[in-house]
């Protein structure tokens, strides 16, 4: 997991030796059943495990986590890799799904809420647990 002094840039994401290949995608918001849209390749790189602001009180924790393990959440810096203001160019919102092949098998997220922080989008995702089997 990555700790930056300073948040980093665009390029320090995509070019950062920890970041890994990652393909984002966009459900139907009127079709539940369609298939979702690919929206591109992107560089994804983790912060860490997530953790709740210090002022969340028990039930605040419970609401966000709701049946889910804490465990499976987690924060980080997505980039595109189009470049911004070209046809490709996308921004990643709550509710994409992430795609991600750290070893040999895919590993989805699930992009649950963001912070802008000092130039910076960190997001939180949700690892999917389930099979794609």
């Amino acid at each position: 997991m990555v700790d930056f002094a300073q948040h980093p840039s665009r390029n320090a994401i995509l070019e950062h030796p920890d970041a890994l290949d990652c393909t984002l995608y966009r459900p139907d918001e009127r079709d539940p059943d369609a298939d979702e849209t690919d929206l591109g390749d992107a560089r994804i790189l983790f912060r860490g495990a997530f953790e709740p602001p210090a002022d969340w009180d028990a039930l605040e924790r419970d609401e966000f986590y709701g049946d889910a393990d804490p465990a499976s959440f987690f924060t980080a810096y997505i980039e595109p890799e189009a470049a911004p203001g070209t046809k490709q160019a996308f921004v990643t919102q709550v509710g994409d799904f992430v795609a991600t092949i750290p070893g040999v098998q895919v590993v989805m997220y699930f992009v649950v809420d963001y912070s802008d922080d000092a130039g910076s989008r960190i997001y939180v995702l949700q690892r999917d647990d389930q099979s794609l089997d």
